[in-house]
């Protein structure tokens, strides 16, 4: 043989993502036009903790010899990797896979988030940001864009974009047309693989230059106005997370609680700097739509997810489905929605029965059905009744316990003072991971926060143990870290001399 090597092809998808279909497409086609060429495949335990991978090597010389090949991939001498998903390439480019002398990376930029990333106590995504960087920093050449979108755009799957995207980069001794002869020749979806396929194509001519900032319209409603020139009295930096969380809160409730929410925004402008009003704005946002019955059935109405429904089942027009919701309040969901001091007695009243932790009331309620339809409906509804409910006094008054120690904070330290805005991370969800975070928050605040506000520490150590106190909660939601670090700071508050700033 010559000096000649095989080129090295590694695709990681996850399940029902057509990693097969893809390699298949790839194989088949170098067969037909007489290139050698094998694969091999390692499956994944699950979707999100392992991605099955398809290894090809592909002889880019045609000859009657039959060269000897690898069956499985090594770090440093891939020449193409293929991910269906960004966390993927990133676990490519960790894996050694990724080599900035040899590789190609292709990858849709798309998210399919991980259990561990859904079930953080604060905001568990992986920093897409450093996967750019990464893929920039370790690959040799990179197609990156939101395949997934494409896909959908193209009313094709995501592997077709993929193979498009292969053929446009012309790594491969392989014509575009090639490939589209083997798709029709599957005989399968071959119209919208087709579509799919070209739309990937054009992409991979050239790199797409993946943006991740995105214009903020102003609010689309009667009063924006009067509503978008309050926004514009604001600092610049803040202004986008304050438009968004205008246009958040009217969808949650009504315009006069998105004025609510700047006129919150306007005291903490009189005190502080923009880094801080942009944090409060961020977070206010999010506290102030917290999640409720009533909300919970908002979103289920909401036509942006029938459509989503609709594509991701690829259902024609006319064709019948079903989606069904499994529910299951407790007994505090319920009473969440009465008025305060008829919840409190509910509540305290199955506590001592013992109810509260053991009855729920578990139903399928079919939402695109007109029974299920009317039942989210008439919950949504109460979005009037709300301001008079159990729930909504209660968030009310922790909303104004929290600014309530960022502004006694900024009189102290703008960045103490961010660090303490910060700790609403804790804060999301409903049900059990809503009482788990409130509690731990409701522990930093009357251990950490409250003893760092009474001058008995620097502000240098004031913020560290803040951040120490939020950082052990979101990193165990069992809370056992938290304890710890809790403990250790009640003892050495004894040790340290008290100092005022």
């Amino acid at each position: 043989m010559t000096a000649t090597r095989p080129l090295c092809i590694l695709i990681a998808a996850m399940g029902g993502e057509g990693g097969g279909v893809l390699t298949n497409w790839i194989v088949d086609t170098a067969e037909k036009l007489g290139f050698p060429v094998q694969s091999t495949s390692i499956p994944g335990v699950a979707q999100r903790t392992g991605a099955t991978t398809y290894y090809i090597e592909l002889w880019p010389e045609k000859t009657t010899q039959r060269p000897v090949m690898c069956l499985n991939p090594m770090p440093g001498q891939v020449d193409v990797m293929i991910a269906s998903e960004f966390v993927e390439a990133g676990r490519a480019i960790a894996n050694g896979f990724v080599s900035p002398e040899r590789t190609l990376l292709i990858a849709s930029t798309h998210r399919v988030f991980a259990v561990a990333e859904k079930s953080a106590m604060g905001d568990g995504r992986y920093d897409t940001g450093q996967l750019f960087r990464a893929a920039k920093d370790h690959a040799r050449q990179t197609i990156l864009f939101d395949m997934d979108q494409a896909a959908k755009d193209a009313g094709s799957i995501l592997n077709a974009v993929l193979l498009g995207a292969l053929a446009g980069s012309g790594i491969l001794p392989i014509p575009a047309q090639a490939f589209e002869d083997g798709i029709r020749a599957e005989g399968k979806a071959v119209e919208s693989n087709l579509s799919g396929f070209r739309f990937g194509l054009s992409h991979g001519q050239g790199e797409i230059a993946e943006t991740q900032a995105r214009a903020s319209a102003l609010p689309q409603v009667s009063s924006a106005g009067a509503l978008a020139e309050r926004i514009g009295h604001l600092p610049e930096a803040v202004r986008r997370f304050a438009t968004e969380g205008v246009k958040r809160l009217i969808d949650y409730q009504d315009e006069a609680y998105a004025a609510l929410y700047l006129d919150r925004l306007d005291e903490i402008a009189k005190i502080s700097d923009a880094a801080l009003i942009a944090e409060v704005a961020r977070h206010l946002a999010l506290r102030m739509s917290f999640e409720d019955v009533i909300r919970v059935a908002q979103l289920k109405l909401k036509p942006e997810r029938f459509a989503a429904i609709e594509r991701e089942m690829r259902v024609k027009s006319g064709q019948p489905y079903a989606v069904a919701d499994f529910v299951k309040p407790g007994i505090e969901e319920i009473a969440s929605l009465l008025p305060p001091k008829l919840a409190q007695w509910a509540i305290d009243l199955s506590i001592r029965k013992g109810w509260i932790e053991t009855v729920h009331f578990g139903m399928t309620v079919q939402s695109n059905r007109l029974g299920g339809y009317l039942r989210f409906r008439i919950l949504a509804g109460l979005r009037r009744w709300r301001p008079r409910s159990f729930r909504y006094a209660e968030e009310q008054q922790r909303i104004n316990d929290w600014l309530d120690l960022i502004r006694r904070a900024a009189a102290k330290d703008a960045g103490l003072a961010r660090e303490i805005a910060d700790c609403a991370r804790l804060i999301k969800g409903y049900g059990d991971t809503f009482k788990r975070g409130a509690g731990n928050f409701q522990m930093i605040r009357d251990r950490v926060i409250v003893p760092t506000l009474d001058d008995r520490l620097t502000t240098a150590q004031a913020t560290d143990a803040v951040v120490q106190a939020r950082t052990a909660a979101l990193a165990d939601p069992e809370g056992n870290s938290l304890a710890n670090t809790l403990a250790d700071f009640e003892a050495s508050l004894k040790t340290l001399p008290q100092a005022a700033e």
